[in-house]
Formats: structure tokens, C-alpha cells, sequence
């Protein structure tokens, strides 16, 4: 007879930890990591990553380092959230980063001023026309209205071409880009209106991203669409069997996904006072790799907005470690991309470990 470990309440061990949330592991991976930092910093570099050590600042913790991962991860969050919708129903989306790059161009070029130091705005794109100090819905919802098609784009050629989603996001990635730099022939667009600068200013896209990570927590946990997406990526036959419009749904998916990259654009380019064609570019797999490193299975069916939003924390933790450490920018960029492969290997490994255990 299998022997058991009794718990607290006659709970098994394993019954106990079966029941901890997924995200309970991720946490712990970023508590570690922290740890890790920590240490490295006492012991060779005679100075902390988490506390502060300046005898002219008041405080326990270093909030300037905490401030700053938290918002070098903010506004690629924000895509990371429609991204964990999509790889949860079961597609990929790697044009957001490109989407970021063309609604920058486009909404900023609704929200520049019409006069600079007194001389009319050199970079205005419609002085001309007159459509310069307008008020800042109108380059909110020319964002809104850049990812909603681009979005609709994608979600349609993969519901009703069934060409994959990895083949129909890469050519929006290169379509979007292209419309990046051909909108203003390369040149970077400037001199925001002082409401639409406001949008990224201080703490505001850290108040966006974590509001929003809130709303689509609620929504993938308590809603039809939710439970809908769930469906759909663990098991595509089986959902359209019980009535799913998979179609709609998918196309829905794409939609949320691509005004969620235009608003990312919009806190990106309100933050920067400038948009520029290169912007958001690898943002895409920045996203997917807060994702899965989140929790949220490429395979489809697994994952939530708050691994993603603990994922995201962590891959701000390792860049602004490095950063502490004083490693240069390119050793940077390599790790970046180890980080991308491993969260893919560490998914892969999840999905043999669940398969031994079914």
C-alpha cells in the first residue's frame, strides 16, 4: 500500500502543492533571482541591487533601481498582455513590435503642435491642413483605430485562410514597418501636444500597464472570452464541437491584441516626446519571452496575465542586474537572447513533465 505524507488537515504533501498556483513558482523565480543579485553585488562589488546604501538618501530600499525595472518593462508589458491571449488560444503574434513602430508614427503625427518657440512646428505633418493642437482623443483613437486593423488583418487571414499565425504576423510585421518609415519618408516625428505627453510621463505608463494587467486578469479569469480562449488552445476540435464561433473568436483575439500594441506605441512615443520608424523593434519576442516565462504554455491552453505580468518583472530584473553588474549593452543583448531560448526550452520542459504525470 502507497505510503502518504499527512499535512495540516490530513492534506497530502503532494495534494498541497498540487493546489499552489502556478504563478506561486514564478514568484519564487524572481525572489531567487533577486537574491542572486544581491549577493553577487556584497560580495564583489561592495554595494546592494535592492537596498539603498547612500548615507544622503532617506529609504530602505533603492527605489530609483525599482523604479526604473519597473518602467523599462511597462510598455513592452502592455503588448506581453495581448501576446499571452494569443499564445493562450493557441497562435503566435510576432508583428506587435512592428505595429508599435508604424501607430507611433501615425498617432504622433495627430498630436504635434502647431507652433514651436513661437515659429510655426517644422516637423508638423498637417500643418497645412490644420489638424495640429488637437485635442488628445484624436491621436488616441487613430492609435486605436491603427491596431484594430492591423489586428483584423491578422486574425482574419488566419481564421479564414488557415495560413498559420506565425507566417500571417510576419508579413504584417514587415508590412507594418515598411508603413513606419514610408509615412514620413524616414523622418522622426516631434513636439507632442502637453496632453499627449502627459500619457507617459513619470509613473503614469507603470499605473497603465498594471491597470490594464489587472482588467484582462479579471476578464481571462471571469469571462466568456476567457474561458473561450482556454478552450480553444487546449483543444480546437473539441471547442468548435461545443458551439465556439472559433473564427470570431480568434479574430477578436488578434484585435485586442493589436490595439494593445498601438496603445503601448502611443505611452512609448508620449514618453520618448518623439516617433521614430525603428521603434518596437524585437519587442515582439520580448513579449513572448515575458509570456513564457510567465508560465504561459506555446502550445496553447496555459497561462495567465499575472505569470505574465511576474514574467515581465523578471526579465527587468535580469536586464537591470546586468546593468549593476556593469556589464556592456552587447553582452546584454546576447543574454537577452539566451533568456528568449531558454523560456522556450523551460516550456518545452513543462509540457514533458505534464505529459509524464497525465
Amino acid at each position: 500500500m502507497a505510503q502518504t505524507s499527512h499535512g495540516v488537515g490530513g492534506l497530502t504533501y503532494d495534494a498541497k502543492k498540487r493546489a499552489w498556483p502556478a504563478e506561486f513558482n514564478v514568484f519564487l523565480a524572481l525572489v531567487i533571482l533577486v537574491v542572486i543579485f544581491e549577493l553577487i553585488g556584497r560580495i564583489f562589488l561592495g554595494d546592494s541591487f535592492l537596498f539603498n546604501t547612500r548615507s544622503d538618501v532617506s529609504g530602505i530600499f533603492n527605489e530609483a533601481r525599482l523604479q526604473i525595472i519597473i518602467l523599462q518593462v511597462s510598455i513592452v508589458g502592455i503588448i506581453a498582455i495581448g501576446v499571452t491571449q494569443v499564445i493562450i488560444c493557441g497562435g503566435i503574434d510576432l508583428s506587435s513590435g512592428s505595429i508599435v513602430g508604424a501607430t507611433a508614427m501615425i498617432a504622433m503625427s495627430f498630436a504635434q503642435v502647431a507652433t514651436v518657440n513661437g515659429n510655426p512646428n517644422p516637423k508638423a505633418m498637417f500643418l497645412a491642413q490644420g489638424w495640429t493642437d488637437l485635442p488628445v482623443i484624436v491621436p488616441l483613437l487613430v492609435a486605436i483605430g491603427c491596431g484594430l486593423l492591423a489586428g483584423l488583418v491578422n486574425g482574419s487571414l488566419i481564421a479564414y485562410t488557415r495560413i498559420p499565425p506565425f507566417i500571417a504576423t510576419l508579413g504584417m510585421m514587415v508590412t507594418a514597418r515598411g508603413i513606419a518609415k514610408w509615412w514620413s519618408k524616414g523622418q522622426p516625428i516631434s513636439f507632442p501636444t502637453d496632453s499627449f505627453a502627459a500619457i507617459g510621463k513619470g509613473l503614469m505608463p507603470v499605473i497603465i500597464f498594471l491597470s490594464l494587467a489587472v482588467l484582462f486578469q479579471l476578464i481571462m479569469s471571469y469571462t466568456r472570452y476567457g474561458k473561450h480562449c482556454y478552450a480553444i488552445g487546449s483543444n480546437e476540435d473539441a471547442a468548435r464541437m461545443s458551439g465556439i464561433k472559433i473564427a470570431n473568436h480568434k479574430i477578436l483575439v488578434y484585435v485586442i491584441a493589436g490595439i494593445l500594441a498601438s496603445l503601448a506605441a502611443v505611452v512609448l512615443s508620449s514618453k520618448n516626446l518623439t516617433a521614430q520608424a525603428g521603434m518596437g523593434v524585437m519587442y515582439e519576442l520580448d513579449a513572448i519571452a515575458m509570456a513564457v516565462i510567465g508560465g504561459v504554455s506555446l502550445s496553447g491552453g496555459r497561462g495567465s496575465i499575472i505569470g505574465t505580468v511576474i514574467g515581465s518583472l523578471i526579465f527587468g530584473v535580469i536586464i537591470s542586474g546586468f546593468t549593476f553588474l556593469r556589464l556592456d549593452a552587447y553582452y546584454q543583448e546576447m543574454v537577452k537572447g539566451v533568456i528568449i531560448v531558454g523560456a522556450v526550452v523551460l516550456d518545452q520542459w513543462r509540457q514533458r513533465l505534464r505529459a509524464l504525470r497525465a
